[in-house]
């Protein structure tokens, strides 16, 4: 999967992965991480998620990765923000209140950038990427972030033949595969998904379970 699908999808509007609101087990769970105030949150291939947003009202700090600048320029626009622009390195750094979005590849993530996390929420990263790249994507995130940081993880099963990703199937045997030498895993929640998600079942998937993981370094 090449660079250009994603910045192809933001430049025709196909953004049906894109939440309109913030997800509903971020809500729930997120405060059970015991966080400290004013903490920062790692959020990679982040998009313009109203999550951020949510995690700001939580008063978090939100680093965000994004591969696409329309995103990012959104983001911050529906935001009512105006933010500094500068290079860093590979990315573009837009930095406004309590975002600082980097602009650019994930795969391109220094440690440094994210050495003040003390937690990662993935809810669209994962499940973006076909399986050689999650693979790729699970060694980089764990090789970047702080020891002592926690992911909040959101992974989707469905019936892999009803439909071609992205975004794409992640059951918790691969979650077990992909983090289960480096992380302990805990299932916060498995619940059925499917009612929520209008544009899968568009797709054709019949059934969907959304599973919310907390991953803690061993």
């Amino acid at each position: 999967m090449e660079k250009a699908f994603w910045t192809e999808r933001w430049k025709r509007r196909d953004i049906g992965f894109h939440q309109p609101h913030v997800h509903e087990q971020l809500k729930r769970f997120w405060s059970t991480l015991n966080l400290p105030v004013a903490s920062a949150v790692f959020v990679p291939l982040a998009g313009k998620s109203y999550d951020m947003v949510w995690l700001a009202t939580q008063g978090h700090r939100v680093i965000g990765v994004e591969l696409s600048d329309v995103a990012v320029r959104e983001f911050f626009k529906d935001g009512g923000q105006t933010p500094e622009i500068r290079s860093e390195g590979p990315f573009d750094l837009y930095s406004a209140g309590p975002f600082n979005l980097y602009r650019g590849d994930f795969f391109e993530t220094s440690a440094d950038m994210v050495r003040d996390a003390v937690a990662v929420y993935d809810r669209a990263a994962l499940i973006a990427l076909p399986a050689d790249l999650r693979e790729r994507y699970a060694k980089k995130l764990a090789s970047i972030i702080p020891s002592s940081a926690i992911v909040f993880l959101v992974a989707l099963e469905y019936p892999e033949h009803e439909m071609s990703g992205p975004p794409f199937s992640v059951p918790r045997a691969e979650v077990e595969r992909l983090y289960g030498d480096t992380f302990d895993i805990q299932v916060l929640e498995a619940r059925d998904g499917l009612e929520a998600s209008g544009n899968l079942r568009r797709r054709g998937v019949s059934a969907l379970q959304e599973t919310a993981y907390v991953l803690r370094r061993r």
